[in-house]
């Protein structure tokens, strides 16, 4: 028997001193370990927490340690804490330590370091503190080494006034430490003590090191000085040293703030003369930068010559060509990544949902979204908030819905951009109720989230709520700022409110020194004019102390349309045409004033300057979400599968529309042609096709959703008023002016928009 035990014992000896053991055969020889009742042997056990330390076995280890591990020495826990750290398994690394404390045994010098580093790493203050005190008490506070370790660990807990305390105690202090503080310094913004530590360290004669510089620089770009980064880098170069990949990537995101496309070739020359374009974070920072600046084939030339192309690279890329309004090939490089097997993370995919919300692409985000989910990447809080204006945006309500649903299931509701973005969402759908709830649910809304619902209710010409919600944001201590004010003077001009329009017009400056801004001015431009105080609105504009804009003449424009004031609308129009030379509703809006008048020579020579510039009428399109599909609808478009049994309910409505004694407005026709062509056009309007195809698709009572690009027109208007009558239907309809609700025959604008 004793023989057989010397055996087993000899082989699991050799197995447990094998350089090439596996995690399965040390199970085998923990099993027989067990078996042999061999705990007490203390190379073997140690040799055994040794394996599990490397294979991250934590489990096993902590197992081992609190139940079988009789009398754990310390040179036990070094070896498996220097497991951990070297894999960075820093909770485990405090936990075993805390393990320690329960066996009775205390960290030494050599152990300490792994200690305060993993403080460090986790940005743990309090047991940072507690193994400070405990270095102290015991002596080994006075070694440079550990006190370098403790100066860092204060720094990454953002302790600055404990790390330069400690800093000045300490009896040596080399370049690492001297830089760590410069770097501490220069992160949180305080230039100036950074640069007087810096000339200090070379006073007490000790020299800086790239590091040094690098610290420094880093601190400054991260900080928002970027000027002084940019000089900080000449620096640099004039003192002989050669800047390294930390020190370019740190450089050119100042760069890029700066918007200085001729530097970064410089720089980009400097990464092609030394070698450097194979460092990941150089090609991350050349895209980025070129992206930034506008310039595309720079980029387009930077990412082509990568040939180990990596996640954070083609992020970059992709931001790029999606900030330069190149989303299609953004698309197009994605989907090929993509195809190709390529493992894109959550920044990726919400990256490119983002760009697709920024670029019109609506429909796309949403389908992304659903394909993100099915590769098995999770969304997390910025995807949602960059997702949800995609629902807002073409009234998919639905969607919108399962994204809310989503977010309550992932537990991130509660945060304060999601519950805003919600906000929005549901008020562009047209359930001000439901975004109104959000509000109210929200634990602590910011200034965004006020905005949000007071934008909403102005959307929805609700100028009691929003001046409502106004007074409460007050009241809750929250200082309005300018889009405080932008919204509730929109929602004075939705609702012609002359008096309370100047009212709070005037308190801009005066009662909370906020700058009256070009969209303040807009407003007050667009309320005046709209209640037919067109000379009182020029007068406005020829005040301002800022330069109008195409917004301010726009409203002008927009109005003497509506007033049929040929001459305001011609000054306004000139104007406009000098702002915006390629916007062909400028030149639409005049040919509309001057059809109105029957000054047809004037519509021919405003058609002519059109041709002539290339310029077409934008089409009129509109969206409605029926079960799970978005469909878009566009006027004069007979495409759609459904279009003739559109075209058939709407002559029938049309029918019944007479029978009631409610005539086409065929006037709103500005096109000299007969009445019958006149009524056959207004048929075809985007806002009328999408809600036929609504009532053709849904159940009876059943609300309807629209959106249009355009403003509704007033025949429209009328024929879907009398829809909502007819068929007993709640219609909402958003126009790029405001939501109208209609019901039993009425909207919500009161006939006023």
């Amino acid at each position: 028997m004793p023989s057989m035990f010397n055996g087993i014992y000899n082989i699991i000896l050799q197995c447990l001193s094998s350089s090439t053991i596996t995690l399965s055969h040390a199970r085998q020889a923990h099993a027989h370990i067990l078996k042999l009742d061999l705990y007490g042997d203390t190379y073997i056990t140690t040799r055994l927490l040794s394996h599990y330390a490397n294979n991250l076995c934590f489990s096993q280890v902590t197992n081992l340690v609190l139940h079988f591990f009789p009398n754990p020495t310390l040179p036990s826990f070094t070896t498996i804490i220097n497991a951990f750290t070297r894999s960075h398994q820093y909770d485990a690394v405090l936990r075993l330590f805390s393990l320690m404390g329960h066996k009775g045994l205390a960290p030494d010098g050599f152990l300490l370091p792994s200690a305060i580093k993993a403080c460090a790493a986790l940005q743990a203050l309090k047991p940072g503190l507690q193994f400070h005190g405990y270095a102290f008490v015991s002596g080994y506070a006075l070694d440079s080494i550990l006190a370098s370790s403790l100066v860092h660990m204060y720094l990454k807990c953002d302790s600055i006034g404990d790390a330069h305390r400690l800093f000045d105690e300490m009896p040596e202090r080399d370049v690492v430490v001297w830089s760590a503080m410069i770097a501490g310094y220069s992160r949180r913004g305080m230039v100036e003590r950074a640069k007087e530590m810096f000339s200090e360290m070379r006073s007490e004669g000790v020299e800086p090191n790239l590091v040094s510089w690098n610290g420094m620089l880093a601190g400054f770009s991260n900080a928002g000085w970027h000027v002084e980064a940019v000089e900080l880098f000449k620096t640099v170069l004039s003192e002989g040293f050669l800047p390294d990949g930390s020190t370019v990537s740190c450089v050119l995101p100042a760069l890029g703030q700066l918007e200085d496309g001729v530097a970064a070739k410089q720089v980009h020359g400097y990464v092609i003369k030394q070698g450097l374009g194979l460092d990941r974070f150089v090609v991350s920072a050349l895209l980025d930068i070129y992206g930034k600046c506008g310039c595309t084939q720079e980029m387009l030339q930077v990412f082509d010559e990568v040939d180990q192309r990596e996640v954070g690279s083609l992020n970059a890329f992709l931001n790029g060509l999606s900030r330069n309004g190149l989303i299609d090939t953004a698309l197009e490089v994605f989907r090929k990544f993509l195809d190709e097997g390529v493992e894109l993370n959550v920044v990726t995919w919400t990256s490119m949902i983002s760009s697709c919300v920024q670029n019109g692409k609506d429909m796309e985000a949403l389908e992304l979204f659903r394909e993100m989910q099915a590769h098995g990447v999770e969304p997390n809080a910025v995807t949602i908030p960059s997702l949800i204006p995609a629902c807002g945006n073409i009234s998919a309500l639905k969607h919108g819905k399962q994204t809310h649903c989503f977010s309550l299931r992932k537990g991130i509701f509660d945060d304060v951009y999601v519950g805003s973005a919600l906000i929005d969402m549901y008020a562009k759908c047209g359930r001000i109720q439901l975004s109104r709830l959000c509000f109210d649910k929200m634990l602590d809304p910011n200034l965004v989230s006020w905005n949000a619902v007071m934008k909403g209710y102005a959307m929805h010409g609700k100028a009691k709520e929003t001046i409502e919600m106004f007074r409460m944001m007050q009241e809750s201590g929250m200082e309005p700022d300018e889009i405080s004010y932008t919204c509730v003077l929109y929602a004075c001009a939705q609702n012609g409110l002359t008096e309370e329009g100047w009212q709070y017009f005037n308190s801009l400056s005066k009662e909370h020194a906020i700058e009256t801004k070009t969209e303040h001015y807009a407003c007050m431009v667009t309320l005046l004019s709209r209640v037919g105080k067109l000379e009182e609105a020029y007068s406005l504009i020829k005040e301002m102390p800022l330069e109008p804009d195409a917004c301010i003449w726009g409203a002008l424009l927009s109005s003497c349309r509506v007033h049929h004031n040929l001459s305001l609308g011609e000054i306004a129009a000139e104007k406009l045409f000098l702002l915006e030379p390629d916007n062909p509703g400028n030149y639409i809006l005049l040919s509309n004033i001057y059809a109105s008048k029957g000054m047809w020579d004037e519509v021919d020579r405003i058609r002519d300057v059109m041709k002539s510039k290339g310029l077409r009428k934008n089409p009129g399109y509109s969206w409605i979400e029926i079960g799970n599909k978005v469909h878009m609808l566009v006027a004069g478009d007979k495409s759609h599968p459904q279009m003739q049994e559109i075209l058939e309910k709407l002559e029938k409505l049309s029918a019944e529309m007479k029978k009631c004694g409610h005539l086409p407005k065929t006037g709103l026709v500005l096109h000299d042609v007969e009445e019958q062509e006149k009524e056959q056009i207004l048929c075809g309007h985007s806002e009328k096709l999408a809600v036929v195809l609504g009532l053709l698709n849904t159940s009876p009572g059943q609300p309807l959703q629209v959106i249009k690009n355009l403003r509704i027109c007033s025949d429209c208007h009328a024929v879907i008023k009398f829809i909502s009558s007819l068929e007993g239907r709640e219609i909402f309809v958003r126009d790029t002016n405001r939501f109208h609700h209609f019901k039993d025959g009425v909207c919500s604008c009161g006939d006023y928009w």
